[in-house]
């Protein structure tokens, strides 16, 4: 059985269809296939993952990427500045710059960060490490 995907597990995404796209969506919905519109296309780009999922994995290992969920502590960081080490965080899925990093602290040890997903950090962060976000 799927896991139940939580509001917290989810980026809210906007897209644009076609009428005919739409009105074919509804009427697989209508017709019980699936329960709403977010449950087609859901299905719909996991799909398309499935499909390419050899290639997303060639990607992942080429580009040593975290894959999932990252939390990044002030601990991290600490340990990274004391190491006289600078991070380079590349992450597909979900990044997550914990609150009690201070904006100097991440500019010392945060050299870039590059998210395929989301990037969840205070706005101070972001507005300190807007030139190291790609």
């Amino acid at each position: 059985m799927p896991r139940q995907i939580k509001p917290s597990d989810t980026e809210k995404i906007t897209i644009n269809l076609g009428y005919v796209d739409l009105g074919r969506i509804d009427l697989l919905v209508e017709e019980g296939f699936y329960t709403n519109r977010t449950d087609f296309i859901r299905n719909a780009i996991r799909a398309q993952l499935s499909a390419h999922a050899a290639e997303v994995g060639q990607l992942i290992e080429r580009r040593t990427l975290d894959v999932g969920l990252r939390d990044f502590t002030r601990a991290d960081l600490e340990a990274a500045r004391d190491a006289g080490e600078v991070m380079h965080i590349k992450v597909v899925g979900l990044a997550r710059l914990a609150h009690d990093i201070s904006p100097e602290l991440a500019l010392a040890t945060i050299g870039t960060i590059n998210v395929l997903g989301a990037l969840q950090a205070p706005p101070e962060l972001r507005a300190a490490l807007a030139h190291r976000i790609t």
